[in-house]
């Protein structure tokens, strides 16, 4: 099984400390599980103009490859103005319509307030089902509040994160073990 993190801004802390956090349990429970961190932070990205995502070269080509090939995402977004970061949609955008059917989608949403936290399920869901994602239906949110020099202090949070972790792979590893069951009353 292969799990990506993909830090949704490139800009910021907070997100990729979450995302961090997340993968760091992952690892700890989880260690025959294959990760990969994906910070948009680390990549120049190319605008989406419609090519299939397989005629894209460089960090555009490496970082929608390693998507389409992973078994599960948690996608790790900020939210400013009240929406996601343009480059997490330009991530949406470069991507088929059905690049997520068969994989495993959770979310962790980091914000500067409480306000913001209606965000994930009227932007982000819609375009995930779009894509034909099999959700983690319970996100992370995490305010400002949550967090002091670079860390988490909150420890509901913390808890909340090793849960989103172990839900992404006991559905993963549900979803996969009914696909191969389904595949498996096909004669050829």
């Amino acid at each position: 099984m292969k799990i990506v993190g993909l830090s949704g801004s490139q800009i910021g802390s907070k997100t990729r400390i979450a995302m961090d956090a997340t993968l760091k349990v992952m690892a700890e429970k989880y260690p025959e599980v294959e990760m990969e961190l994906i910070d948009l932070a680390d990549y120049k990205m190319e605008f989406s103009d419609g090519r299939n995502y397989l005629d894209y070269s460089g960090d555009t080509g490496y970082v929608t490859k390693t998507l389409m090939e992973a078994d599960a995402i948690i996608i790790g977004t900020p939210i400013f103005q009240a929406s996601i970061p343009a480059a997490l949609k330009n991530i949406f955008d470069l991507l088929p319509v059905n690049a997520f059917r068969d994989k495993v989608v959770s979310m962790l949403v980091t914000a500067g307030s409480a306000k913001h936290y209606l965000v994930a399920d009227t932007q982000l869901k819609p375009i995930l089902a779009y894509m034909k994602a099999q959700m983690v239906q319970t996100f992370v949110f995490i305010e400002e509040v949550d967090f002091h020099q670079k860390q988490i202090i909150n420890h509901d949070v913390l808890m909340r994160l090793e849960r989103l972790a172990e839900d992404t792979v006991v559905l993963t590893e549900t979803f996969t073990k009914i696909r191969e069951e389904k595949e498996a009353e096909y004669d050829f």
